[in-house]
């Protein structure tokens, strides 16, 4: 059954423990693989083996389903962020331990979603909660990064603690490169967070660092 008191068109085509979760699962291969435009909701309920009509009992428009696949990319690291800002940690580990989980969740998800970050769709009020949550990230990075410079007692250039969230999302073109056919396209969540810190004026080994932020997400994650 669908959830909505209708029978399925086709057997269970999709992961997920409920008609909405297919939906997403199925609107966010299309959408990252056809296009949002060239997606229609009859194309997502043939791709779940659902009705059109069962699609709308969760759904109400196809913006719907963006804006619940585009907010799942920003709340759990929002979620995070704001936990590891008040964890007291210091401020270096703070900074790479965003960077490693955010980076992390944008490699393994199962669809390249932040590639839809540039639609010009995500432009209007429609979606301003999505844009607001994302903002917010990015001034939770900023202020980490800021911290860690003044911890470090580095003398940053301008717009340089903006660099971290930049390169995390640097992963999204990795995975895009790699779909698209370069075979050396890597996206490592270690590597990026590293690499945050580099940039903030991190000059030493990062190993135990490393294990400092996989504590300190096991805490607030």
């Amino acid at each position: 059954m669908t959830g909505a008191g209708r029978p399925r068109l086709s057997t269970k085509k999709r992961p997920g423990d409920t008609a909405r979760e297919e939906i997403l699962d199925a609107s966010a291969e299309l959408f990252t693989t056809r296009g949002f435009t060239n997606t229609s909701t009859r194309v997502i309920a043939d791709a779940v083996g659902l009705r059109q009509a069962s699609l709308y009992h969760h759904f109400a428009t196809k913006d719907d389903i963006l804006d619940a696949l585009l907010s799942g990319t920003v709340d759990a690291p929002l979620a995070v962020a704001q936990r590891i800002r008040q964890s007291g940690a210091e401020a270096a580990t703070q900074m790479y331990a965003l960077a490693y989980f955010d980076a992390g969740q944008l490699g393994a998800s199962t669809w390249n979603l932040g590639a839809l970050y540039l639609l010009p769709e995500l432009r209007s009020e429609r979606f301003e909660t999505f844009r607001d949550h994302r903002y917010t990230l990015m001034g939770l990075y900023a202020a980490i990064a800021s911290d860690t410079v003044a911890e470090l007692g580095a003398t940053p250039r301008p717009g340089t603690v903006d660099l971290p969230f930049r390169l995390v999302e640097t992963v999204v073109n990795a995975r895009a490169d790699l779909e698209n056919g370069r075979p050396d396209a890597l996206a490592d969540a270690a590597a990026i967070a590293e690499a945050a810190l580099r940039v903030l004026g991190w000059s030493a080994d990062v190993s135990e660092l490393h294990d400092t932020a996989r504590a300190l997400l096991a805490k607030v994650d």
